[in-house]
């Protein structure tokens, strides 16, 4: 088994975009500084079970601060993070075919 989070945590890396993209998906007004230690806090918390790879990426759970983060496993760059409950809405609305 991988232990995804000690390397996630060592290599972590941020793009200039992605700290807008996390402040509008999150609904925040954060600093760059205040987006890291979040991000570092979340991921600190989250129990290696929830910690998923799929394809090209790893998404890490955490139910109780309602956060999904999807961070590139070959680059270790944070890609986005989601509100659970918003990726549940997205998820039972689509149309059907």
């Amino acid at each position: 088994m991988n232990n995804y989070k000690i390397e996630i945590l060592d290599k972590i890396c941020y793009t200039e975009l992605v700290f807008a993209r996390i402040n509008k998906k999150l609904s925040l007004q954060l600093s760059k500084e205040k987006i890291i230690e979040m991000i570092d806090a979340i991921i600190l918390e989250t129990n290696e079970e929830q910690f998923q790879k799929e394809g090209k990426n790893i998404y890490i759970t955490n139910k109780e601060k309602n956060i999904r983060l999807t961070i590139n496993s070959y680059t270790n760059r944070i890609i986005t993070a989601d509100q659970l409950n918003k990726l549940k809405e997205k998820t039972t609305n689509k149309p059907t075919k």
